[in-house]
């Protein structure tokens, strides 16, 4: 059905080295620059996202309404990938797993206003991200490495939060913006935001619909990839002055995803959320506001083998087969303020509840009239602070310290296919776990040269997927529930940025320690062809990423990033399994500073030889070396007033066939080959939107 993909790592290595020399070319332009450059710095947004910047040290914060490019994106995983150090792994059309870092799984931290959906499905069908609506949120905001405590535990990778702003209003106002967005193989969506809002409170309602057809890949052949989703929220508050506010939301969501890499499709990703928040801001003294909030996501998920596809006779799968698995986190978080002339902290705790349950059944539809089976509840409970002190204009110190306590209960009665007799049936898994960073950093908050660097450290209890997914444990232990111990990261993060009105040039770079790195192998045999052994290895790391954004005149923008990751298996002397290839984006813009603008971006990805085959996570396996690629995305966009903006683009343009090297193989039902294919990307894909806001 696919054809094996071409070697082109010279498209990669030149794409990264344009990258590195015009990197080069800004900083050495930059004096002359900043010559004849205005008073006031030059705005580098753009109408189109093809980049996210560091607005501080290790924090990137973006509006995920606006467009990116490639295709606006359909979840959240793939709106990340505009950051530097970003990934996914691939598994068709939309519901990538996120990575940062070659860092994978609870290592990132994934909320969304400021409350967990962890998602059911054992193997991440329905990962956090899936659940996630970009453009109905107003502010995306990442935190890479162990530099913060504030928002939960573990978080070794990052922190990544999508939230909704707070409103405040002199006068009663509506407001509100939508866009329509039409593409290749039948891709369309909807997104509506709507606000009233008043001096004394607001309402807000937002709902958007997202679908699309099997893609095409670059060869022309269908990749099996089709899916449908909606979601729908509304929030409500009370402001009785401009410092105080006390809102509350609820949400819901659905849909349905055809996935080329599983052997089930996702044919419900059911969600239900609700919350509440309290902030009061300005109080008197040295404390500056308290902020709390609570939270209720539910996330029903159910994932068959005979609604989006037919069952392979003579597969692992031959008959209709359903499973429903069930997912109800509750958890909230309160926490204090306190600014004087020199410092800034943040006093806190936090709390999670999360119960797993599941039913299946064998034939169409039966698994509904089957009872719910409880297999798992974890639950976690911490306390932080994080302050800044600030030595003079130029110098700061930040640091911050975290302890949690974390309990996990085995609720499984059976485990395994064959439903023997689970011998860690109603034990529970107690870890006190610790958590801090200190980080000193230099330079002026607005233009100039600044730099920081940062030591942080802390320790992770194994999440659900590691303790419960896996079908064996290391040597020794009777399942991984019992024998895969907590994970503990050591890291040294380092940076540099340089402003100027024209020029905005970064680059960071860490190295880190992870003792007890949680790992998959894959080996043969199973009833689904392969069984998983969850065991802990030590891991070393190291890696960086650099950007530049380069205004030369007020009509042109360039810019580039590069992203670098390394691990190595420290225990067995080899690779570490998924780590993302290195690679630049060149992006190009130009602004008429009228109605239209236009630009381009270059995207190259290097050979990636460093691989562990066999080895993984519970998502996906390193099946090989990958061969380097190259493509091109053009994007236009006409202003018609004050209101409505078109934008039309065109990804991959010269219809490149390649796959990502994080990416599932194609699935025999689908009539892939038993000797493992990658998953082919997109071929040319062009896409027409239409935005509103008023």
């Amino acid at each position: 059905m696919l054809r094996s993909l071409p070697r082109t790592p010279a498209s990669a290595r030149l794409c990264a080295a344009v990258a590195i020399a015009l990197s080069a070319t800004t900083l050495q332009a930059a004096t002359t620059a900043s010559d004849d450059a205005p008073a006031d710095p030059v705005n580098l947004d753009s109408v189109v996202v093809i980049g996210v910047r560091p607005v501080s040290p290790l924090t990137f914060e973006t509006d995920p309404r606006q467009p990116r490019q490639p295709m606006p994106a359909s979840d959240g995983a793939d709106y990340l990938k505009t950051i530097p150090g970003f990934t996914a792994i691939r598994n068709g059309g939309t519901n990538g797993d996120p990575v940062l870092r070659g860092m994978f799984g609870s290592r990132l931290n994934l909320l969304t206003n400021e409350g967990a959906m962890p998602g059911a499905c054992p193997a991440r069908m329905d990962n956090p991200l899936s659940y996630v609506s970009p453009d109905t949120f107003d502010r995306l905001v990442v935190v890479k490495g162990p530099q913060t405590v504030l928002w939960g535990p573990g978080a070794s990778a990052g922190t990544v939060r999508f939230s909704r702003d707070r409103e405040v209003f002199d006068a009663p106002t509506l407001k509100g913006s939508g866009s329509l967005l039409a593409g290749s193989d039948g891709r369309n969506d909807q997104v509506a935001d709507a606000t009233w809002g008043a001096p004394r409170g607001y309402a807000r309602v937002s709902a958007n619909r997202s679908d699309s057809d099997d893609y095409h890949d670059g060869h022309g052949d269908v990749v099996p990839s089709r899916w449908t989703k909606w979601n729908a929220d509304a929030a409500a508050a009370w402001t009785p002055d401009a410092d105080t506010l006390l809102e509350g939301s609820v949400g819901r969501g659905d849909g349905e995803a055809r996935y080329a890499g599983r052997g089930m499709d996702g044919v419900q990703f059911l969600r239900e959320s609700q919350a509440l928040r309290f902030e009061r801001r300005n109080l008197p003294g040295v404390f500056d506001g308290i902020e709390a909030n609570v939270y209720r996501n539910r996330a029903d998920h159910v994932m068959d083998n005979y609604t989006m596809r037919e069952p392979n006779p003579t597969g692992p799968m031959p008959m209709p087969m359903a499973s429903n698995v069930e997912r109800l986190t509750t958890g909230g978080r309160a926490a204090l303020s306190l600014s004087g002339e020199r410092f800034d902290a943040t006093l806190g705790f936090d709390a999670q509840d999360s119960r797993h349950r599941s039913r299946n059944g064998m034939g169409r539809n039966t698994y509904a009239a089957q009872p719910w089976q409880r297999d798992a509840t974890l639950r976690d409970t911490g306390v932080f602070g994080e302050a800044t002190w600030r030595i003079d204009d130029q110098a700061r110190i930040v640091a911050g310290a975290r302890a949690d306590r974390a309990t996990t209960r085995d609720e499984r009665l059976v485990a395994g296919a064959m439903g023997m007799p689970n011998p860690t049936a109603g034990q529970t898994r107690r870890e006190t776990l610790a958590a801090g960073f200190v980080r000193y950093e230099h330079g002026a908050a607005g233009q100039g040269l600044s730099w920081y660097a940062g030591v942080g450290q802390t320790e992770r209890m194994p999440d659900y997927w590691e303790l419960f997914s896996a079908n064996r444990g290391p040597d020794g232990a009777v399942n991984a529930f019992a024998g895969v111990g907590t994970e503990r990261t050591t890291q040294l993060d380092v940076g540099l940025q340089y402003r100027t009105a024209r020029i905005d040039a970064w680059v960071s770079g860490y190295a880190g320690r992870i003792d007890g790195f949680v790992l998959f192998d894959y080996l043969p045999g199973g009833m689904m062809g392969t069984t998983t052994v969850a065991r802990n290895v030590d891991a070393n790391i190291h890696g960086a990423e650099a950007g530049m954004a380069w205004k030369p005149s007020m009509h042109w923008r360039f810019e580039g990033t590069l992203a670098w990751a390394w691990g190595e298996n420290a225990t067995e002397q080899r690779p570490l399994p998924q780590m993302s290839p290195l690679e630049a984006r060149l992006g190009a813009e130009w602004d008429g500073h009228g109605r239209w603008s236009a630009g381009a971006l270059l995207r190259g990805v290097a050979r990636q030889s460093r691989v562990a085959p066999g080895q993984g996570n519970v998502v996906a396996r390193d099946l090989g070396p990958t061969a380097g690629f190259g493509t091109l995305a053009v994007h236009a966009a006409y202003r018609i007033d004050d209101v409505f903006q078109l934008t039309a683009g065109v990804d991959n343009l010269f219809d490149r066939y390649y796959a990502e090297h994080l990416t599932l193989a194609g699935s025999a039902a689908f009539g892939y080959p038993a000797d493992p294919v990658r998953i082919a990307e997109p071929g040319r894909t062009l896409w027409l939107r239409l935005g509103a806001k008023y």
